[in-house]
């Protein structure tokens, strides 16, 4: 079987990148939580994938921007869940590209997309409709294991301990 040539991996932010729990006080959401693992695994795919990130989460924005924009240094726009089909096909081939999401809608996506991933934590009918599901939960290294789901299925054969990494 010959595999797919993927040139994009797009990533829904909240539940994939982070646990997917918005802290809130009296003056609004001030917080989100992000896993340590997923901006070292995400460097192995530089070289090989475009890498892009999404979120839906206008009133989160900002916090966003600052840990996947800022320190991650990922291109990040703010798109609607509902927007996420023609938003991506806009942009990208979608016969060429990997989604990992993690909501109720991001079926929608994983119907058009060349693969799909959601995290242990996803939505559990999006979970069934995911090509691949990790172990991991969305913030709990959940990007790190799809980084290497992806090296493993897309490309050469991967071992991490015996990689050799460049700094």
């Amino acid at each position: 079987m010959q595999k797919k040539v993927v040139k994009n991996f797009i990533l829904d932010v909240d539940g994939v990148f982070t646990d997917g729990t918005f802290y809130y006080t009296t003056e609004g959401k001030i917080m989100k939580k992000f896993g340590p693992e997923d901006n070292d695994a995400l460097s192995l795919l530089k070289d090989k994938l475009l890498l892009h990130a999404i979120s839906g989460d206008k009133n989160g924005f900002a916090i966003t921007k600052r840990r996947v924009a800022d320190d991650m240094h990922l291109p990040l726009d703010l798109v609607s869940t509902f927007d996420r089909v023609a938003w991506i096909e806009k942009r990208f081939d979608l016969s060429e590209t990997i989604y990992m999401g993690d909501g109720i809608f991001d079926p929608l996506v994983f119907k058009r997309v060349a693969y799909s991933i959601a995290p242990a934590n996803a939505f559990y009918a999006t979970k069934k409709q995911a090509d691949f599901v990790t172990n991991a939960r969305g913030g709990e290294g959940a990007v790190a294991e799809a980084c290497l789901h992806i090296l493993e299925t897309f490309f050469e054969p991967f071992d991490l301990f015996t990689h050799k990494f460049t700094v």
